[in-house]
């Protein structure tokens, strides 16, 4: 089968491109997918069985949204995340996967603009079956209503924000990062663990934001440690003097900076200006960048947190076929698996609509045959066999709210360079208490 490109997308190696065909987007009528729950004769019917399906019927087409970062505070997020969707769907289209795959990028932008829900308008318009994306846990809350509603399949790569979990989405919304429950943890564990008793944390004021510093607050307490002070910023903000004055003050032997782009003004602030150790500050996912453009030696010693395993050399050496000028990684497993799991589910179900992608996403993520390898996977599943695919990006093995149940953690250091590179990776579980 054959796998498509539309619309906008990064820069791709000719030689990659060559084998898969661009069509041009198309703007179309609005198609609203109109909800409706099965009847139900008796009182004995079960939340499967009064679940909405899509009004989008099958086509012989796997058409893949993305709403990811091409511009915003978070576009170091969007070269790696486009290279995994379409290496996925070009791994795809190489196999005998019985649909055809389409793939149409369009942009997320960021919480100051609106772009992603202009996006999602625009994919909804053009037949998308599933929708990977946004990076952003504020971001893909200003749209997954919108792909409720239409009965489109969304799977983020990288939302955390644990608010997602008991979200009211009738199973429409996914996502292969694990919810920040796991990274809070990881990351209050390694602070505390390296030695510091108190912790300062500066935070953007979001919904991922807030969670993670909740989730590392209870972790950095539960360790013996405690939080001097934990002050918030507002997405947009450029000045951070009196933020950084304020965590100071408390004294902390560590610091947590929790935060977006606007990281490239807060460590100026926080260790040239005010002399705070660089060695003493932790990132997460959200701003663990080879990007920076510090003086030699700002960040040398820091850490940071990312979900995901560590990618492999050959896993990163497909994905630069994608992508050659690729730098970082972060979150490409996460959107290869994402819509490799999205067209396993088809599979299963035999059909290529939504409603199908939907039913059968947690089922091949659990409690069969182990898979590795997509064209494997589906070699089993023609022979009739339930499966269970792990991936680049770890287990992925889903529960009832979409969320994976276990993952890795990877933790990173920065060397003088400001470049960092990996230390080891936590795997643990979110049913842990």
């Amino acid at each position: 089968m054959s796998a498509f490109l539309k619309g906008t997308t990064p820069s791709r190696s000719n030689a990659f491109s060559a084998g898969i065909k661009v069509v041009a987007a198309t703007a179309g009528i609005l198609l609203l997918a109109s909800c409706a729950s099965g009847p139900a004769e008796e009182d004995t019917t079960t939340e499967e069985d009064t679940a909405t399906t899509s009004s989008r019927p099958a086509d012989g087409v796997l058409t893949v949204g993305t709403i990811l970062p091409q511009t915003g505070s978070l576009a170091f997020l969007g070269p790696p995340e486009f290279a995994g969707v379409d290496l996925a769907a070009a791994e795809i289209g190489e196999s005998e996967f019985e649909y055809d795959v389409e793939v149409i990028h369009r942009d997320s932008g960021d919480s100051d603009t609106d772009i992603a829900t202009q996006s999602a308008t625009e994919l909804i318009d053009l037949d998308a079956d599933l929708v990977v994306g946004a990076a952003s846990s504020g971001v893909s809350f200003t749209f997954v209503d919108q792909l409720i509603s239409a009965g489109v399949v969304q799977i983020s790569p990288a939302n955390t924000s644990p608010d997602f979990t008991d979200y009211e989405d009738d199973g429409w919304y996914w996502r292969t990062a694990p919810s920040d429950v796991l990274q809070g943890r990881v990351l209050g564990n390694l602070m505390v663990g390296d030695g510091n008793e108190s912790v300062g944390i500066i935070y953007i004021n979001d919904p991922y934001g807030i969670g993670l510093t909740e989730n590392a607050t209870t972790a950095i307490e539960a360790a013996g440690g405690t939080v001097s002070a934990a002050v918030p910023y507002n997405n947009g903000d450029t000045q951070f003097t009196s933020i950084v004055d304020e965590v100071l003050a408390s004294g902390p032997d560590a610091v947590a900076v929790i935060a977006f782009a606007e990281t490239s003004s807060i460590i100026p602030e926080l260790v040239n200006t005010q002399g705070f150790d660089g060695s003493k500050v932790y990132f997460v996912d959200g701003n663990l960048s080879n990007t920076y453009e510090f003086p030699e030696g700002t960040l040398e010693g820091a850490k940071g947190t990312l979900p995901g395993n560590f990618a492999s050399d050959e896993f990163r050496a497909r994905l630069l076929e994608v992508d050659p000028e690729l730098t970082d990684f972060s979150y490409s497993a996460e959107s290869y698996d994402a819509v490799i799991l999205s067209a396993l589910a088809a599979a299963a179900g035999g059909s290529d609509d939504p409603t199908t992608i939907r039913d059968n996403l947690q089922d091949v993520s659990e409690g069969g045959t182990k898979c590795e390898v997509f064209a494997d996977c589906l070699t089993l599943l023609a022979d009739g066999e339930d499966i269970d695919y792990d991936g680049p990006s770890g287990p992925i093995t889903f529960d009832e709210n979409g969320d994976p149940t276990e993952a890795y953690i990877g933790i990173y250091q920065y060397g003088a360079d400001n470049t960092y590179t990996p230390l080891n990776a936590e795997f643990g579980s979110l049913n842990e208490e």
